[in-house]
């Protein structure tokens, strides 16, 4: 399966629970997350999409580590179960 259709779901999952998920990108900073997920309610998550079994790279982690040092909540996701589980209905 291909991240593309990973991340399209997870568009249609947030969407489906009301909320939004906007594609984030950066001028000034490489390897920041693919998503960032606003719930309703003010909850907001970064999300970093990869292909099945794919890791985050090295700079990607590092960024993610200072999110969640910042209280920032970071999930890696790989699959449509993942998806499922991080957004249940």
């Amino acid at each position: 399966m291909l991240e593309q259709t990973i991340e399209r779901y997870l568009v249609n999952r947030i969407k489906s629970m009301g909320g939004t998920c906007e594609k984030f990108l950066s001028p000034n900073r490489r390897s920041v997350p693919d998503r960032i997920v606003i719930l309703p309610g003010g909850e907001v998550i970064f999300v970093e999409m990869k292909a099945p079994g794919k890791k985050p790279t090295p700079l990607q982690a590092k960024d993610h580590a200072l999110r969640r040092e910042l209280g920032c909540t970071v999930l890696v996701l790989d699959s449509k179960e993942g998806v499922d589980n991080a957004f249940p209905k």
